[in-house]
């Protein structure tokens, strides 16, 4: 922080001297993340930062600063600045800018590219959102399977400085198709005469332009790649796809999910830069839900009314606590093991077994404290009398299954949202505990009418 501190007094005072060509030559000495940090802490100077950069660390800034920074500066910069950075961008970060803005500025700002820019930036934009399509860039290496190593090394000499990256090279045919591709590192040890057929292995891993970005997330994690290729329906290969992008998406996912897991819908934007009126409508939406389903509550109590009893008052808040406890972490394993591809669809009927078993296990273990507990206060306090075990029955019985009542909704409720095409991560904490405190009432009045009858009403 002291650092910072230094960093941007003396960055100030290089602004208030006006001298440009120092500032200018003192930022293209920093690392890019400090540049970023600057901006953070001088907004109003963001544009001056990004019109003095040269323009390949300019651009290099602009990527990796926040969408609503980078908005801010856009609209403050001249249009041939603009027009520099844009076209200088890679096309994956360009059209995850250009997704974020409204369609009139987007029509704006397209004007701005070269013809040759201008037809990329509008073909991965014609990829549905979210999509694999929306994160590729088209600056890759391929190669044929008759080339050999000298002719293979030529050639990224010559294309490779404008490619994402040459770590892996893509072996296609005269179609375009994609047949495999190959390591950089294996091309550099191979002997001269070697042909790149020989060097592959047939265990490619692609990724469909159309598929979910989710999709892409968890395959790149599975398989420990820092490229993946993209392909259509026919093997087609359009482009490729990098760890960076996917680290971004998999940030936006969590975020998104500890959001939705909390009860409100996703920001889309950082916490500070959301407005008031604008937070308060993401979260006023599921308020007003579990406010209108903590209203059966008040039915179900109203409907046992009758047979109210203190002493069972009292224990109520042990129960339902107990039951939106094991629903909340049932529905937060779940959810995690969806996100990370442990588990599909397919698998409810698998995980509802293990549920019905984890549940009844954890149910006993609580059931057997609450009966103990109920045993030890009438021990000291003689606090239920003469019928205090069946009191203890009542509530262990009562604990058992809410609990693995419990385990069962928060497991299958992330199924049943994926089933229908909704985020499981919108099986939220509070709407897990909300059903689980209006059908543990039912469950806990059930069990204590059943086994004490008449005695304590």
């Amino acid at each position: 922080m002291e650092e910072l501190a230094m960093l941007v007094a003396h960055v100030e005072q290089l602004i208030d001297r006006g001298d440009r060509a120092e500032l200018a030559e003192y930022l293209n000495e920093l690392n890019i993340s400090d540049v970023e940090e600057l901006i953070d802490e001088l907004p109003e100077s963001g544009p001056l930062f990004l019109e003095i950069l040269s323009l390949k660390r300019a651009v290099n800034v602009f990527r990796i600063l926040d969408f609503p920074t980078q908005e801010r500066i856009v609209k403050k910069l001249p249009n041939s600045k603009i027009r520099e950075l844009l076209n200088e961008m890679p096309p994956d970060d360009r059209t995850s800018f250009f997704s974020e803005l409204s369609g009139d500025v987007v029509k704006r700002l397209i004007i701005l590219l070269t013809p040759e820019e201008r037809k990329e930036a509008l073909s991965l934009l014609g990829y549905p959102e979210d999509s694999v399509g929306r994160l590729m860039t088209p600056d890759y290496i391929t190669v044929k399977e008759h080339w050999t190593m000298p002719r293979v090394l030529d050639h990224i000499r010559r294309y490779g400085s404008a490619s994402e990256t040459i770590d892996v090279l893509y072996v296609i045919n005269a179609e375009g198709k994609l047949i495999d591709d190959i390591r950089i590192k294996d091309v550099l040890v191979a002997e001269p005469d070697t042909i790149v057929s020989d060097l592959i292995d047939n265990r490619l891993i692609s990724l469909l332009a159309n598929a979910p970005q989710e999709e892409a997330v968890t395959i790149f994690r599975m398989n420990n790649r820092v490229a993946l290729p993209v392909v259509d329906e026919n093997d087609i290969m359009l482009g490729i796809v990098t760890i960076d992008d996917i680290l971004w998406v998999a940030n936006e996912e969590y975020t998104e999910d500890m959001q939705r897991l909390g009860g409100t819908e996703a920001l889309d934007e950082p916490y500070l830069d959301v407005s008031v009126f604008h937070l308060v409508k993401k979260r006023a939406g599921w308020l007003i839900v579990l406010f209108l389903g903590q209203l059966l509550t008040f039915f179900v109590l109203k409907n046992y009314e009758s047979k109210f009893n203190a002493l069972l008052v009292i224990l109520m808040p042990v129960i339902m606590s107990s039951g939106g406890n094991s629903g909340t972490q049932a529905s937060s394993l779940i959810i995690q093991a969806m996100a990370m591809g442990e588990v599909t669809l397919r698998d409810w009927w698998f995980v509802m077994r293990r549920e019905i078993l984890s549940g009844l296990l954890l149910g006993l273990i609580l059931g057997v404290l609450g009966f103990l507990r109920i045993a030890t206060e009438e021990a000291f306090q003689h606090a239920y009398g003469e019928y205090w075990y069946l009191v203890g029955t009542a509530i262990g019985l009562s604990l058992v299954g809410v609990v693995l009542w419990g385990s069962l909704v928060g497991a299958m409720l992330p199924f049943i949202l994926r089933r229908f095409g909704a985020d499981p991560a919108s099986s939220s904490a509070p709407f897990v505990s909300t059903i689980l405190d209006v059908t543990g009432l039912i469950i806990y009045f059930s069990f204590t009418t059943f086994i004490l009858g008449d005695l304590l009403f």
